[in-house]
């Protein structure tokens, strides 16, 4: 047997046409629609914790930097120098 497919091996567009609606049939769903490819599905009652669980991770992210921001503005008045690891 060859690797390479015969060029005529191809379903006539009338079969595929068939084939495809027999598939979408098959397949079709009422479930949601996720935001973006990859995104799992959730049901509905989830939603309101997970904006909440969503907020608090992105407070928590930029309250982080923030301190972090203070922390190492407090080092260099304390100090005269920039924290280590940092850039002049």
């Amino acid at each position: 047997m060859s690797d390479h497919p015969l060029p005529d091996a191809a379903l006539p567009e009338p079969v595929r046409d068939h084939l495809g609606q027999q598939l979408r049939s098959v397949f079709t769903t009422d479930e949601a629609v996720p935001e973006y490819l990859g995104d799992p599905v959730t049901p509905a009652a989830f939603g309101p914790q997970l904006k909440r669980l969503e907020v608090r991770l992105k407070t928590h992210e930029e309250g982080t930097g923030a301190v972090e921001s203070a922390l190492d503005g407090l080092v260099e008045d304390l100090t005269g120098k920039p924290p280590t690891g940092m850039a002049p």
